[in-house]
């Protein structure tokens, strides 16, 4: 699957490869079917996907607060992510990027809440997408945890 402007596309053509997609006013997710071969990157990527349904829910309050937990870490010089999808689009930003709060920041922001719900939620401990240092994923994990403890153990999606 390749998405291309907000569509998926199957086959060769323009467009970035996926694995799957989100559809969030439909309320559908898209896998591809390879996924059902490899049981450790279905729990991952449907684990990403479920997430940015929690994402969308989630309000700006908690989405300000997870976003400055990322302005932290490039203070603090954190480089790698835990999760392909939001490595890729940390390395394309710029210092207008995070400053302006641009498009491809938010992106980043969305991908990188999911791809840590998915290091944190799926079962898969280690996978070599986990690029980023253990202090900075011990400060995420702890923020997850009072986003759960705070909604009596749950999240919406």
């Amino acid at each position: 699957m390749r998405a291309y402007r907000g569509r998926l596309h199957s086959g060769e053509g323009p467009g970035e490869q996926v694995h799957a997609a989100s559809f969030l006013r439909k309320r559908e997710l898209v896998l591809d079917s390879s996924l059902k071969r490899d049981s450790i990157e279905l729990a991952r990527i449907l684990t990403h996907e479920m997430f940015h349904f929690v994402w969308w829910r989630l309000g700006n309050p908690n989405r300000l607060e997870w976003q400055a937990i990322l302005e932290d870490e490039f203070a603090r010089g954190a480089v790698g992510e835990l999760g392909w999808s939001s490595e890729a689009r940390k390395k394309r930003l710029s210092m207008e990027d995070r400053h302006d709060h641009t498009r491809l920041w938010r992106d980043y922001i969305c991908e990188s809440f999911c791809d840590t719900a998915a290091w944190i939620y799926s079962g898969v401990p280690e996978h070599e997408e986990f690029t980023l240092k253990p202090r900075f994923r011990k400060t995420r994990r702890r923020w997850f945890d009072q986003l759960t403890s705070h909604h009596g153990g749950a999240l919406r999606i």
